[in-house]
């Protein structure tokens, strides 16, 4: 069944009700994207994330991950909190990289874990049109399952693929997440947007460990996102001393993108920094027991990468800041040189051996 343009405007007012941003319709015929992905996973591109070859091209098939689907409804959330400085808030955010001795959590993770935020909005929405046209298959995603998200996000008019492989918009820029609805209703398609990178390079030449080895090419196992999320081992010893003051993610690439200027403030509370994860410390949050990594990062999405990884990244950041001559560092390292992971000794031990010969 056909279902006709009134209907996708409705979807469309409903979703701003939920605070999404825009919504876009896409079809389910990804084959061309199909050699790019196994390219990407032949490099050894996506690391430790096992998963991405796992499901291989079921990422480009939405059909085949759930049986009947004709269409996507895709969705996009503006997540820059509410008392960002939009005038200068990527200059705010670049000052506190020169900061060696703040740790430095990637702007989307300072408030509420966004999974569970989009997840119970998109299935609110599905609700929401379920009323409107009757009950309809469907299945609603956010970062949780083999789904080509940028993909069908640039198809649907979201934005195009950056050099940086985000998504961006003219009118918001990258800072934003995306979730799915897969749907057995025939939606009409939105019209893809084009390209506006031109010649520009910026986000390849700021990656601090050159992760953007092309453009639209990323290679995971250099980007101290991944590094610091999804690595679970030690973290190459190469890489460290470019990681800075990062502990949980990296914005750069988003950063230094002249279309960020742009980006739009969240519209939900869910999204506002919480206490304890911006303008802290490095020192302060490496003393952290595991229970209270528990209880300061209850609903947000750092908790994954347990007490152990946080411990490893503070770490190495701790390091840096030591180089750079930051007073309180070895003292603060010096606390954890006995810790009882094997993993968080090791970095401790590299980061004290960072400090200036006199």
């Amino acid at each position: 069944m056909i279902v006709s343009h009134p209907l996708v405007a409705r979807i469309q007012a409903l979703a701003r009700e939920l605070g999404f941003s825009q919504i876009g319709i896409a079809g389910v015929d990804l084959s061309s994207a199909e050699e790019g992905l196994m390219q990407w996973l032949a490099h050894g591109f996506h690391g430790e994330m096992k998963y991405m070859a796992t499901h291989g091209t079921r990422r480009a098939r939405p059909a085949e991950l759930v049986p009947g689907t004709v269409s996507v409804i895709t969705a996009r959330m503006d997540y820059l909190p509410r008392d960002t400085p939009l005038d200068d808030w990527q200059t705010v955010e670049f000052d506190r990289l020169a900061r060696p001795g703040e740790a430095i959590v990637s702007v989307y993770a300072r408030g509420r874990d966004y999974h569970k935020v989009l997840r119970a909005r998109l299935a609110r929405l599905a609700e929401r049109i379920a009323e409107e046209v009757g009950p309809f298959g469907h299945r609603a995603f956010t970062d949780s399952a083999p789904v080509l998200e940028a993909e069908l996000a640039s198809r649907s008019g979201q934005g195009w693929r950056g050099k940086h492989t985000l998504v961006l918009d003219r009118s918001a820029g990258s800072m934003f997440f995306l979730g799915e609805i897969y749907v057995d209703m025939a939606l009409p398609e939105s019209e893809p947007v084009t390209a506006h990178c031109g010649s520009c390079s910026a986000c390849i030449d700021v990656c601090p460990t050159k992760a953007i080895v092309a453009p639209y090419r990323l290679d995971a196992r250099r980007c101290i996102s991944y590094l610091t999320i999804e690595h679970g081992g030690p973290i190459p010893l190469e890489l460290r001393p470019l990681m800075g003051n990062r502990i949980y993610g990296c914005d750069d690439c988003q950063l230094i993108c002249p279309w960020n200027k742009f980006a739009k403030k969240s519209a939900l509370p869910d999204f506002d920094a919480r206490e304890g994860l911006t303008g802290q410390a490095l020192a302060a949050l490496f003393a952290w027991s595991e229970e209270d990594f528990l209880r300061f990062t209850e609903g947000s999405p750092i908790r994954r990468i347990g007490h152990e990884r946080w411990l490893r990244n503070i770490a190495v950041a701790l390091g840096n800041a030591l180089r750079a001559g930051e007073s309180g560092a070895a003292e603060a390292l010096a606390t954890r040189a006995s810790h009882p992971s094997e993993l968080v000794r090791e970095h401790v031990a590299w980061a004290l051996a960072q400090r200036p010969e006199r």
